[in-house]
């Protein structure tokens, strides 16, 4: 029920009405399907959704919240609306679902694509070229939330960040004006929006670097999760030293009997490592062989289409409710190894869907000199924790079993936060430096003074 307190502003905010084409406000019959965002777990009660077709009725939507006295909040599919739950009595969801188009420049290794596109949009798109895009493990992500907040995938430790691919941002700001910000133009919001999330506007379009990545050598290996304790050490191990070439995770997975999960790890609770290595076979084969030497009972690495990557990491796909919590760690000593499996391996009791390792370092632990706020990632690993929450129960209970993986990994983490993969509310601060920091809320400062636009990890003002 929105409070007696926000009447006028709903009142007012009928003119939004001729702002767009489709505005829900709050009695509307369509109100409750168009505030549904794709982690359903978690309930979103705006003042107003609001469903712009291009850049110019975004703008539309902006000036006429602003005029009746509302805030706006950008939102793609909601993969991370976890972290803007809680009091949006003021706050018009602006969802640009209905903004997919994508452009690819072939000659100059470029793409557009619109505010809604996903990364599945892309990929299909780029593969006819034998491009490929830096998008992450699931093919229904918001490409533009992605890459502000940095964007990790398959290529990352050869070639960074997405963030730090993209090449130029259009976007609605807070008076309603359409800006672009590239290199030349808007220099330092373009810093900003290169890892500094959704603060600063509302992102109509972006445009990013493609990289001739027509085929990669990619895959799974597959243990019984019984054998966690002897894979987890040599993996930790040669993830540290492993060429710039390789991505891989680490994950333990308690799979439901769902017939859609392929028949050998159909219900069953597995170690899994995939990932990607950008060299040819006898390269790859050589790289992995480490891990191989270790017996794995499925083993479907081999040379496929970079495409295909897209749906490497069988992340579910449609609205989904699910739980989740994670940290960067500087390290994965002995000690580290021990305390994960006893946190999230077969003695441990955890009901966790998945409880996951991210390799990280090179390329992501060196900033480039054009980079933007995010230009690198603290730590060697990113560990996450996530389970499907279907009831307000298995909330509860997997809200505290992923917390109590990143509490027992908690000697081991670096302090930062990636945010990308911060579900909840958390405090934005402690995934920069300080002097980015700084210079984050005086771009928020210029671009928004009065504070109009709401970031599900809001960066205030100065």
């Amino acid at each position: 029920m929105t409070s007696d307190s926000t009447l006028p502003k709903l009142a007012d905010a009928s003119a939004l009405r001729d702002s767009c084409g489709a505005v829900h406000l709050p009695d509307d019959p369509g109100y409750d399907v168009a505030r549904m965002p794709w982690n359903v777990a978690f309930d979103q009660r705006p003042a107003a959704v609001a469903y712009p077709a291009d850049a110019s009725e975004v703008a539309s939507v902006v000036r006429a919240a602003a005029a009746a006295g509302l805030r706006v909040a950008p939102q793609g599919p909601g993969h991370n609306a976890g972290a803007l739950t809680g009091d949006l009595d003021d706050v018009v969801l602006l969802r640009t679902a209905g903004m997919t188009g994508v452009t690819v420049d072939a000659g100059a290794r470029t793409a557009r694509v619109e505010a809604g596109a996903l990364w599945l949009d892309a990929v299909d798109a780029t593969a006819p070229y034998g491009l490929a895009t830096l998008h992450g493990s699931s093919p229904d992500v918001g490409i533009v939330g992605y890459s502000l907040g940095g964007g990790l995938g398959w290529y990352a430790r050869e070639l960074g960040l997405q963030a730090n691919s993209v090449t130029a941002v259009e976007l609605v700001t807070a008076d309603g004006s359409q800006v672009r910000a590239d290199a030349g133009h808007e220099t330092e919001l373009f810093w900003a929006l290169r890892g500094g999330g959704g603060n600063f506007g509302v992102v109509t379009a972006l445009e990013f670097r493609l990289y001739p990545i027509p085929t990669a050598y990619a895959g799974m290996l597959v243990w019984d999760w019984t054998l966690a304790a002897r894979v987890l050490p040599r993996w930790a191990e040669w993830a540290v030293e492993a060429p710039d070439a390789v991505a891989t995770s680490f994950r333990i997975l308690q799979l439901p009997p769902f017939p859609e999960i392929p028949e050998p790890v159909r219900g069953r609770q597995i170690v899994v490592i995939n990932g990607a290595v950008l060299a040819d076979d006898a390269r790859a084969a050589a790289i992995l062989e480490p891990l191989r030497d270790l017996g794995p009972e499925l083993d479907t690495f081999a040379t496929v289409p970079s495409a295909s990557l897209v749906r490497l990491h069988m992340d579910p796909e449609g609205p989904t409710p699910a739980v989740s919590d994670s940290s960067l760690l500087a390290g994965l000593p002995a000690a580290g190894v021990d305390a994960f499996l006893a946190a999230a391996g077969p003695d441990s009791g955890s009901s966790l869907l998945m409880a996951e390792l991210r390799q990280l370092g090179g390329a992501l632990s060196r900033p480039q000199p054009d980079a933007g706020a995010l230009p690198m990632l603290d730590g060697q690993f990113l560990q996450f924790g996530v389970t499907i929450a279907a009831t307000p129960e298995q909330a509860a209970q997997g809200t505290l079993e992923a917390r109590n993986l990143v509490t027992a990994m908690s000697p081991y983490a670096t302090g930062t936060k990636y945010l990308n993969f911060t579900e909840t509310p958390a405090d934005a601060r402690t995934a920069y430096g300080e002097t980015a920091w700084s210079r984050l809320r005086a771009v928020r400062s210029a671009v928004d003074p009065g504070d109009l636009f709401v970031a599900n990890h809001p960066i205030p003002p100065a």
